[in-house]
């Protein structure tokens, strides 16, 4: 038997049909095209579904569930995804729709942050693990938290903000409308925030001859390849950077202490370059800094197939 995981975004929809040990045997995407109708955006994910199949050369009755991850407030209890800002769902019951498409006896939902951590649980970075917490650096800073081998989401489903979590008072405005999120301080976007002020502070710094003289040719990885130059303002952006990430860590294991604490997105394919330092930093700040058994830090493994083994796997 196969389940087929869906990772819903809003620039793609991507599908996997995934055996009993969690391998992706085939894949396929789409464009969403997020302005239209939410029914029409769910008839292509059943037409994937359809082909995916096709490509395996199985029937439909062989699929024994397909789970969705969804951006925004999934409530995996219904099905209904409650609230998603770059979709067109508001209280849109996409399980049952999808079954509606694609006959199949079982959907399940999960936000897309959760799918991840789930997957990294079910078969990445967080194999084997009951009390997991994946954080996402791209654009924003996403998080889900696994206890108990469970996905934890709050009792609204809107729970696992990790991002959210204020860490300097009255800080820099983030884009929910508070000051000083963590996300506004460790993600990919503000890294890039702060390698072009350093830069504009540093006319001779090598980051100026990597982005050709360009300074919105800066990226996530800019510092770090400087900083591995030799260059100092290069280093002084990605200690600062570290610094930042490192507090937020630190109060997430300080509330959860889970095992394993992974890190995925973009600026994370910095790898031991990221995690070396990280470790020693937060090593410094968690309570549990005395005791045999800390939270280890990791690389999450599965990149952008996270979020579809974790929606197959969600069944």
């Amino acid at each position: 038997m196969y389940t087929i995981g869906i990772d819903l975004g809003g620039t793609n929809i991507a599908a996997g049909l995934v055996d009993e040990d969690y391998n992706i045997v085939k894949k396929s995407s789409v464009d969403t095209k997020a302005d239209r109708h939410a029914d029409e955006i769910v008839k292509d994910m059943a037409d994937l579904c359809r082909s995916l199949c096709e490509m395996q050369g199985i029937s439909v009755s062989e699929v024994r569930s397909v789970g969705i991850a969804t951006p925004g407030t999934a409530d995996r209890d219904q099905g209904v995804v409650i609230y998603a800002n770059n979709l067109p769902f508001l209280n849109y019951p996409i399980a049952g729709k999808l079954k509606e498409f694609f006959p199949v006896e079982n959907v399940y939902i999960a936000n897309d942050a959760d799918a991840a951590a789930y997957g990294e649980v079910m078969a990445g970075a967080g194999k084997g693990q009951k009390d997991f917490i994946m954080i996402t650096l791209g654009t924003g800073v996403g998080g889900g938290i696994v206890i108990g081998g469970k996905l934890y989401s709050g009792f609204n489903y809107a729970g696992g903000e990790l991002g959210h979590m204020v860490i300097v008072h009255d800080g820099v405005q983030c884009t929910c409308g508070r000051k000083g999120c963590w996300e506004a301080y460790s993600s990919a976007t503000a890294i890039i925030r702060m390698t072009k002020e350093k830069m504009r502070c540093c006319p001779d710094s090598e980051m100026w001859k990597y982005c050709d003289g360009d300074i919105e040719k800066v990226n996530g990885r800019t510092a770090f390849d400087c900083m591995r130059k030799g260059d100092a303002a290069a280093k002084e952006v990605v200690d600062t950077y570290l610094s930042y990430l490192a507090t937020g860590t630190a109060n997430i294991i300080n509330i959860f202490q889970p095992s394993v604490m992974a890190f995925g997105g973009g600026i994370a394919n910095e790898k031991d370059n990221l995690i070396r330092p990280l470790s020693a930093l937060v090593e410094k700040q968690v309570y549990s800094r005395n005791s045999d058994d800390r939270t280890k830090l990791r690389s999450a493994v599965l990149g952008n197939d996270a979020g579809i083994i974790g929606a197959a796997a969600l069944g």
